[in-house]
C-alpha cells in the first residue's frame, strides 16, 4: 500500500523545481512510501525532448532522480528518527555526488516510475539507489551519495558584496 500524502507537500519551506508543491513551472514530483521503498510516478512532459521529439532529455532524467533520491535520504531519517515527515526540528539533505546510468533510450509519452531505497547510512551520509522504469522496462539506474546538512543551511545567507 501506498501512504497517500507525498513527502513533498509535508515539508514547509520546500520551493525546489523539481518537487516544490507550489512552484508552477517545476516537475511536481511526488514520493510516498511503499512498503520499504520509496517509489514516485510521474508523467513528463512534451518540452522535456532531447531533440527526438520522442525521447525524454537525460538531463530531466537526472533531475527527477535526484529529487526522489534526496526525498528517500529525508524520509528514511524521519523514519529512523520514528518521526513523521516534516515535523520539527526539520531533516533536509543535499546531493553530494549523483551518478546516472543510462540503460536505454526513455519514451517522452510514457509515464514513469522512480522506486528507491537507502543502501546505507554512515553518520551524515546514505546512499540511494533509484531506478527509472518506462514501459516496463529500466532505462535508467542512479547511485546517489546525499549529505545530511544542518537547518541553518536552509536559511539565507548575507554574502560579502551583494
Amino acid at each position: 500500500m501506498i501512504d497517500v500524502t507525498p513527502f513533498q507537500d509535508l515539508m514547509p519551506g520546500n520551493y525546489c523545481w523539481g518537487c516544490g508543491p507550489t512552484v508552477e513551472t517545476g516537475l511536481r514530483l511526488k514520493s510516498r512510501w511503499q512498503g520499504e521503498e520509496v517509489v514516485c510516478n510521474w508523467q513528463p512532459r512534451s518540452e522535456f525532448a532531447a531533440g527526438p521529439k520522442h525521447i525524454l532529455y537525460g538531463g530531466i532524467i537526472s533531475a527527477v532522480m535526484d529529487c526522489h533520491s534526496i526525498w528517500t535520504a529525508i524520509a528514511t531519517a524521519y523514519r529512523h528518527e520514528a518521526r513523521d515527515v516534516g515535523s520539527d526540528p526539520l531533516v533536509w539533505y543535499v546531493t553530494g555526488s549523483l551518478r546516472v546510468t543510462y540503460r536505454k533510450p526513455t519514451p517522452l509519452n510514457l509515464p514513469l516510475t522512480l522506486t528507491s531505497r537507502v543502501e546505507k547510512i554512515d553518520g551524515r551520509k546514505s546512499i540511494v539507489t533509484c531506478s527509472l522504469v518506462s514501459g516496463g522496462e529500466e532505462t535508467a539506474m542512479g547511485e546517489m551519495l546525499a549529505i545530511r546538512v544542518p537547518l541553518d543551511w536552509f536559511e539565507p545567507r548575507t554574502h560579502a558584496g551583494n
